[in-house]
C-alpha cells in the first residue's frame, strides 16, 4: 500500500546542480525532515513554495537527483495540455504527518517501503486525476473514482481540473 502523507514545506533552495530542481526540506509529522527534491521550478515560483501543506508519497524507494538523496514525492496535478502544474493541496486544518487514503481505502497500513520491481505506484499513477470539481482521486479499474481524503476531507488542487497527478 502506498504512504501518503501531509507535509509541510519549511524550507526550499534551488538546488545546487540544476536548473529545473527544488530541494525542499518538508515536515512530514516524523522526528527529522525529510530531504526532498522536485522538478517544479518551472511551474512554481520559489515564494509559492514556501510554508505550504501538500501531499508526500512517502515509501517511494530514495532516488539520488543530481547528487542530492531525495527521500519522498511531492504529488501535483498537471493540466490536461501539460502548461500547469500545482500541489494537490490537504484539506485546511490538516497537520503533517496525517495520512492521506483514497475513499474507501482507509483501512490498512502502508509497507515501509515498496518494493521497487513490483512497481506499486507505476501501476495505480495512471488512474490518479483530478475531476472536475479539482478533487484529486484515483480511477479504479471500474472507472469508479475515489476521491482522495484526510480524516474524511477531500484533497484539492487551486485550479486544475481533469489532470494527471504524479
Amino acid at each position: 500500500m502506498i504512504d501518503l502523507r501531509v507535509g509541510h514545506i519549511v524550507e526550499v533552495a534551488k538546488h545546487p546542480d540544476a536548473d529545473t530542481l527544488y530541494v525542499e526540506k518538508i515536515d512530514a509529522g516524523e522526528d527529522e525532515l525529510r530531504t526532498v527534491v522536485s522538478g517544479l521550478v518551472r511551474f512554481v515560483p520559489i515564494e509559492q513554495m514556501m510554508n505550504r501543506d501538500v501531499v508526500l508519497v512517502c515509501n517511494l524507494k530514495p532516488a539520488k537527483m543530481r547528487n542530492v538523496m531525495s527521500y519522498a514525492m511531492v504529488l501535483c496535478a498537471t493540466s490536461p495540455d501539460g502548461a500547469t502544474v500545482e500541489f494537490v493541496e490537504p484539506p485546511k486544518g490538516s497537520k503533517p504527518g496525517d495520512r492521506v487514503y483514497f475513499e474507501g481505502f482507509a483501512d490498512g497500513a502502508p509497507e515501509a517501503q515498496l518494493k521497487p520491481k513490483m512497481k506499486v505506484f507505476e501501476t495505480i499513477q495512471p488512474g490518479l486525476f483530478t475531476n472536475d470539481a479539482r478533487e484529486a482521486g484515483w480511477f479504479d479499474a471500474n472507472k469508479k473514482f475515489h476521491k482522495l481524503l484526510v480524516a474524511g476531507s477531500v484533497c484539492t488542487t487551486a485550479t486544475v481540473t481533469n489532470g494527471s497527478l504524479k
